[in-house]
């Protein structure tokens, strides 16, 4: 309802800085955000996935929506990644009580000359990440077709950190945890306007990079700064799920 969705513009104007005019886009993620999590609670489901090329109906990609839902503990994983939506949600359900940040990444980019790693996405990145406020922005999305979405842009925390994805081996599934060292970014970055974080791979970037593509890690991960590589070694055991780690 109207009523609804000008509560939550509300939480947005409280929780974050307004970096734009364009109003009726942030009531369109508000919208989203509503509906998702009435879907989500009346089906019970603790983690879910979308994709750019099939957003019937929709007038945007989801972005704040899903950032905010990744927030409350909701497992998500983009372009139909079900496995890292659904390892999401078991991770930040694993680090529940603990200080620290949860949730969903994806390998962006990389500075090959000082040996970085880039973790952003089009949109997708949970606020529990951000060094500081967060600020609503609106801006053209180059693929999927749909009008310029509304979404979180900020800098994310320092400090260490794991990078887990989950592999399908075809006859068995493998989890791949990378300690890592996130880090604050050494400049600013006006032309990536989406949340983003920086880290450095363990042992060194090159080793680090070389035994990830060799185990078969994938780009899309949960990175936490609430859990070490100690817990998913006893969460690999307690699933009985092959774990390779690199550290």
């Amino acid at each position: 309802t109207e009523a609804e969705v000008q509560e939550k513009l509300g939480e947005y104007l409280s929780a974050y800085e307004m970096r734009t005019d364009d109003t009726d886009t942030v009531k369109e993620q508000a919208k989203y955000e509503i509906a998702l999590k009435r879907f989500l609670k009346q089906d019970g489901l603790g983690a879910f996935t979308d994709t750019f090329q099939d957003l019937h109906g929709l007038a945007q990609l989801p972005g704040l929506a899903v950032q905010r839902l990744m927030a409350e503990g909701i497992g998500f994983g983009a372009e139909g990644d079900y496995k890292t939506a659904a390892l999401n949600a078991v991770l930040w359900k694993m680090a529940e009580g603990r200080g620290g940040a949860t949730g969903f990444m994806e390998d962006y980019t990389y500075d090959l000359a000082d040996g970085i790693v880039l973790g952003a996405h089009m949109l997708e990145v949970s606020p529990v990440f951000a060094a500081s406020k967060p600020g609503i922005e609106v801006h053209p999305l180059s693929i999927g077709g749909k009008k310029p979405p509304a979404r979180l842009v900020f800098d994310g925390i320092a400090g260490d950190a794991v990078a887990v994805c989950m592999t399908d081996m075809g006859d068995r599934f493998r989890l791949i945890c990378a300690e890592i060292e996130l880090i604050k970014p050494p400049k600013p970055m006006p032309e990536l306007p989406v949340a983003r974080l920086m880290w450095k791979l363990k042992p060194n970037f090159k080793a680090g990079a070389k035994a990830w593509l060799e185990a078969g890690g994938g780009h899309h991960t949960v990175v936490s700064t609430a859990l070490t590589a100690e817990d998913i070694e006893l969460f690999a055991k307690l699933t009985d799920t092959e774990l390779i780690v690199i550290r």
